[in-house]
């Protein structure tokens, strides 16, 4: 099977799924990948649907901050 004829197969698949209401589709939280200002240590925060700052703190040095 050829890329293309896969990808063809798994949009059939969905469009199928979805007709037939057994597969729900939701939209969760986004993960931000940061870095301190201060210290520069990476920090993983989660941001709720159609936030885009968060305010976080540091997990290395407490450093209170929000995100860009």
């Amino acid at each position: 099977m050829s890329k293309q004829a896969m990808r063809e197969e798994a949009e059939r698949l969905m469009r199928e799924a979805m007709e037939r209401k057994s597969v729900v589709v939701k939209q969760g939280n986004t993960r931000i990948e940061t870095k301190c200002g201060k210290c520069g240590a990476p920090n993983r925060v989660s941001a709720a649907k159609g936030e885009t700052r968060v305010t976080f703190t540091c997990k290395e040095c407490g450093h209170k901050q929000t995100t860009l």
